[in-house]
């Protein structure tokens, strides 16, 4: 049976995190558990809680990418997936010997870009820059 206690890794990772970087966006966090490296006395993959900063909204990828340099996560290990029209980022590494993976949610619905002249010249800009 699991307990709260199960938690208390994650949990610590949290307030570390929370307070290393206070002045950073805040994010969606969500714990859950996922499969680490480690193989216990039988073989089988161990799974122990990790953590989830996401971010949704206007500002998504730049929240993403602040928390991305303060944790010092390389760059080329941000993975890009999208479905239609929407995508995100997402990169994981590990804080305080937690996974804590990282995910920037975002739309690729037109009128979300800022349209580049180089791309499509002919395209109609709003006054903002973004596609009308």
């Amino acid at each position: 049976m699991q307990t709260a206690s199960d938690l208390l890794n994650a949990a610590g990772a949290l307030m570390a995190a929370l307070s290393a970087h206070a002045d950073l966006p805040v994010p969606k966090v969500t714990s859950e558990q996922v499969v680490s490296a480690e193989r216990d006395a039988s073989g089988d993959l161990v799974l122990v809680w990790g953590l989830g900063f996401g971010f949704h909204r206007d500002t998504a990828l730049s929240d993403f990418e602040q928390w991305r340099q303060a944790l010092v996560v390389d760059p080329a290990t941000v993975d890009h997936g999208s479905t239609g029209p929407h995508a995100w980022l997402s990169a994981a590494t590990t804080y305080a010997g937690v996974p804590l993976t990282l995910t920037g949610y975002y739309s690729l619905a037109l009128g979300n870009h800022v349209r580049d002249p180089h791309v499509d010249p002919g395209m109609p800009v709003g006054e903002d820059g973004g596609a009308k």
